[in-house]
């Protein structure tokens, strides 16, 4: 019996004082809501107690395994983006900022990322999504103008570095396939040792191809995989930019475009099928909350009737992740 799962990153948020809905809660979600009439939502903790709250932190967790200490995201990040490292090197996670901490724009990125490589000579400088640079090479990590320090009018940018960290081990194998675009959850299922599926047109943002998603994993299910993951970050990223109302618009394409077909399949394979979010992101601060997050999970022995919402998981026990 395959099992599948989604993991909407960001898609939960705390709870607002005034009693106002969530966005899960605003979002039109008709695939969700008829899994959920016959499956049961409850309270999940996936970021470990003392860890930040982050994909790095949590997503371990969902594929199986429990970080005890903060996770390298820079070695994550290597690992989903095919970068090689020699026995002697190592991986850094770089944010590329502007003068108000907040993530640069796409020229401040090109400008920060070609300064900074012509300063480490003995270090390569890898471009990836929006404002994440990764830099490989021989320990220690390069000076980067002041890593984490204040902003730099010489690269119009400030550079926070990412702090290294423990290495996932492998404890899965291709049984299990992890897709979704190159990044944290990618990375970690590499890391863990299952086979990682990065559909073209995947970017880890709003404007994701999340049919191209839907079709790999159910080629997958199709091909006799044991458990099938797919991970979907456009919650997290509209959530980040503070935009609410992308964010309930992903999670409604993600409804209809991922939910939709992978919940039809799964009836017909007699297959089961869990949703939840990695963390929460608060779409009125941009930020990340390591509150338990809501998680469905169908067939239930005794169907629960409720909407993934923040909500319908209150008063519950929450669980562990992994």
């Amino acid at each position: 019996m395959v099992a599948v799962l989604v993991i909407l990153d960001g898609a939960s948020e705390p709870l607002p004082a005034d009693g106002s809905p969530t966005s899960l809660e605003l979002a039109h979600t008709p695939a969700l809501d008829a899994v959920a009439a016959a499956g049961s939502v409850t309270p999940l903790a996936t970021v470990p107690a003392g860890l930040p709250a982050g994909s790095e932190s949590a997503i371990p967790g969902l594929l199986g395994w429990t970080p005890p200490v903060p996770v390298d995201r820079g070695l994550l990040e290597a690992a989903a983006h095919d970068v090689t490292l020699a026995p002697d090197e190592h991986a850094w996670r770089v944010d590329v900022l502007d003068a108000a901490s907040a993530r640069a724009d796409a020229d401040a990125v090109t400008h920060a990322a070609a300064a900074l490589a012509a300063a480490t000579p003995r270090h390569r400088v890898h471009r990836l999504a929006g404002h994440r640079l990764l830099v490989a090479g021989p320990p220690p990590l390069p000076d980067l103008c002041g890593s984490g320090g204040p902003y730099d009018p010489q690269i119009r940018t400030r550079l926070v570095s990412w702090p290294e960290g423990v290495v996932p081990p492998r404890v899965l194998d291709a049984g299990t396939v992890v897709i979704g675009a190159a990044g944290a959850a990618t990375g970690a299922g590499r890391l863990l040792g299952a086979r990682v599926v990065v559909p073209a047109g995947a970017t880890g943002d709003v404007d994701t191809d999340l049919r191209a998603k839907a079709s790999a994993a159910l080629d997958a299910v199709a091909g006799g995989a044991e458990r099938v993951v797919v991970h979907v970050g456009a919650p997290d990223e509209a959530a980040h930019r503070c935009d609410r109302a992308a964010k309930i618009a992903a999670i409604e394409r993600i409804d209809e475009e991922v939910i939709a077909p992978l919940a039809a399949a799964l009836r017909r394979a007699g297959g089961r099928l869990r949703v939840c979010p990695d963390h929460g992101c608060d779409p009125r601060t941009g930020l990340h909350d390591d509150a338990p997050v809501p998680c469905l999970d169908w067939p239930a022995r005794a169907a629960g009737g409720d909407r993934l919402t923040e909500r319908a998981a209150l008063g519950a026990v929450a669980l562990e992740a992994a």
